[in-house]
């Protein structure tokens, strides 16, 4: 009887799902895994810009929006509110992966001058759409529903005030209706564990900007300290092979140090100026 779960986290998963969907499809499309679909060559022969025409073979991005749109909008049964927000998130994930996509292109003309390009439109890497989407988490927009009009259960006048506050959204952008819940705290009804105890990346080789950041994400700001230990772990190592058929390994022991998020002294893991901002976790 009441609302069912609909915070920011839940319109970003629903987006990227969607745009997984859409990007499989679009990409399996291109390599020809399927017989009724290829290159989307609608644009070829045009004039694209100065010294450029589109041609190739560009990622049919087309059947991969139509046939994703008719697999994963059907899920939602419902005429609530819930319902429309994600089929709003459905939409938004599939403009990710048109508004990604980059233009590629081949140069044409004497001993390589390249008086003339060829250009044609290829998605871009998923690790992108990503990124995009989680610009759009960040500025998702909370709709605050006409809660008059809503009692009216599953009338005209209800579902009209639904869709009349998500005809407010840009369909580019991320819409949710409940507020977070604090990711820092445990609460075992609503099934969070919390960051206390958890493991963070501190230093390490080809970490990421983002993974370089893990610590001061999941420790610092629920404020807890970032607590260092040195663990001896055991691994298999110079393996050997012999004839027939057997591999025989020794166990070497090796002293790592790990990093994990812990209670400072005296304090509570919601301490913290970003308590009520659960969606930064």
């Amino acid at each position: 009887n009441r609302l069912r779960s609909a915070t920011r986290e839940t319109s970003f998963v629903h987006a990227i799902s969607s745009a997984g969907v859409m990007y499989t499809l679009t990409r399996n499309c291109s390599m020809g895994d399927f017989d009724n679909c290829g290159c989307d060559d609608s644009r070829n022969g045009r004039v694209g810009g100065r010294g450029w025409v589109w041609g190739g073979c560009s990622d049919n991005v087309e059947f991969g929006e139509r046939i994703s749109k008719l697999f994963v909008d059907p899920l939602e049964t419902g005429q609530d509110a819930r319902a429309l927000m994600n089929l709003h998130n459905n939409e938004a994930g599939r403009i990710a992966v048109k508004a990604t996509m980059k233009r590629t292109c081949k140069c044409h003309g004497v001993s390589g001058s390249c008086s003339i390009q060829t250009c044609w439109l290829q998605l871009a890497e998923f690790r992108e759409i990503g990124n995009y989407l989680k610009i759009r988490y960040d500025q998702a927009q909370k709709l605050e529903m006409d809660k008059r009009r809503m009692r009216a259960g599953n009338s005209a006048d209800s579902r009209g005030a639904t869709a009349e506050t998500f005809s407010m959204v840009l369909a580019t952008e991320l819409a949710f209706l409940e507020d977070s819940p604090d990711y820092c705290v445990r609460n075992a009804s609503l099934g969070l564990h919390g960051t206390e105890g958890r493991e963070c990346l501190q230093s390490g080789k080809n970490l990421s900007q983002w993974e370089r950041r893990s610590c001061r994400r999941l420790c610092t700001e629920c404020g807890l300290k970032v607590e260092e230990k040195r663990t001896e772990i055991v691994t298999s190592c110079n393996c050997k092979f012999h004839w027939c058929c057997l591999v025989k390994c020794q166990q070497c022991k090796q002293v790592v140090t790990k990093h994990y998020c812990s209670r400072r002294d005296g304090t509570s893991p919601n301490n913290t100026r970003r308590r009520n901002r659960g969606h930064k976790r």
